[in-house]
């Protein structure tokens, strides 16, 4: 993206004033249907919640409403800019849901950084929605967060930053695999980037069958036992690093069949690529600048390779699934989005290609595909009825 396409995105952004509206489901007429929405009709669903708060899921719009919240901590790759500053963003992220999934998404944008009050504030909000997406929340506060409210709430609570990257980063690679005549857990896989989107995408590989991963973090390769100031790395380090490894992210790449990048801009040479095992799958998803071009990567030898950038082919890209895995739990009244549902979810979407229709530049479908948003849903929804979490 160049200079001109920020410069538009800032204009037009002036001139829309806000991605986002509220509007009226019911006819507001006349007197009668001021009684019916208000009072003195609207007593009547208000004392059946009270007897039963789960009626809330007929008797409003509780039932199709996700809140986006942000603490502003780690937007996009721009970093700690603030709440505010992460509103368009999650204005974004609302219009998505609702073009893309019928999902109503209200943004809301937390003035505090305390790890117990973003939990406390949450919970207090949660009977108002029927799921929570959280987003751009730094890690390692991200996996207290959603673990905390997982336990708190009744209703789905999803970090996308962790799971929805790891999901189509999952489906992805399954294809790629799959492409290459591959299996899951035949294969070495180095990962750079240990924050929430790395160590999510590690945590559903295990999930589908991995057995081989490197991780890697600016300081290098993960490795148990070494002291670490971040708890995720450690318990992370736990399950990763096999052989043991250390050094750099050089080291971990060398001989390895996949390279997975949630991390910086050009960190991979193609030195580095050469060094990987024959036919390699590069997944090189740092944003806006990927850690290797796809142009370089497949100069040096790779076989596929995907990046985040949608001005390239096999774009990775969260918005493959946040709104089809939110339409699968609204539905099926899910008080959770388990892994159970995050694994239905990531072979739903891989399975979306064919065999016919699978080659290295098509090996994820675009956002704008219509099977994306049917085929997650309802995957998800069976997953979740399965799975015996449904309200």
């Amino acid at each position: 993206m160049g200079k001109d396409y920020f410069s538009e995105a800032l204009r037009k952004h002036r001139e829309w004033a806000g991605k986002l509206e509220v509007r009226v489901r019911v006819p507001l007429e006349n007197m009668e249907d001021l009684s019916y929405a208000y009072t003195p009709g609207v007593a009547a669903p208000c004392l059946e919640i009270n007897k039963n708060p789960s009626s809330s899921f007929e008797l409003t719009r509780r039932s199709n409403t996700v809140a986006v919240i942000t603490d502003g901590t780690a937007v996009l790759g721009l970093g700690d800019i603030g709440p505010e500053a992460g509103m368009p963003v999650m204005e974004g992220k609302c219009a998505i849901f609702k073009c893309f999934a019928g999902i109503d998404a209200i943004p809301l944008c937390l003035k505090t950084k305390d790890t117990d009050e973003i939990v406390r504030i949450i919970h207090m909000l949660s009977g108002s929605f029927g799921g929570i997406n959280l987003e751009d929340i730094a890690s390692p506060r991200c996996f207290e967060i959603e673990e905390k409210l997982r336990k708190l709430c009744d209703i789905p609570v999803f970090h996308d930053d962790q799971h929805g990257t790891a999901i189509v980063t999952g489906a992805a690679l399954l294809n790629a695999l799959r492409l290459t005549d591959r299996k899951l857990d035949g294969v070495n896989i180095a990962i750079n980037g240990a924050g929430a989107a790395g160590i999510s995408i590690a945590e559903l590989l295990f999930d589908l069958g991995a057995k081989n991963i490197t991780m890697a973090a600016s300081a290098g390769i993960l490795c148990d036992g070494d002291k670490m100031k971040n708890p995720a790395h450690a318990k992370i380090a736990k399950r990763t690093n096999r052989a043991g490894l250390r050094g750099s992210l050089a080291d971990a790449m060398k001989g390895a069949d996949v390279f997975i990048g949630v991390s910086v801009a050009n960190v991979v040479t193609k030195e580095m690529v050469k060094s990987m095992a024959v036919n390699p799958v590069v997944l090189a998803m740092a944003n806006p600048v990927p850690e290797i071009s796809m142009q370089a990567a497949i100069e040096a030898g790779a076989a596929v390779v995907g990046t985040g950038s949608s001005a390239e082919p096999n774009q990775v890209n969260n918005a493959l699934i946040f709104p089809g895995i939110f339409r699968g739990a609204l539905d099926s009244g899910a008080k959770d989005i388990n892994m159970e549902m995050r694994i239905a979810a990531c072979h739903a979407l891989a399975g979306i290609i064919s065999d016919g229709e699978l080659k290295p530049d098509y090996i994820i479908p675009s956002v704008f595909d219509a099977r994306v948003v049917p085929a997650v849903a309802e995957a998800t929804k069976k997953a979740a009825v399965e799975s015996k979490i449904c309200r």
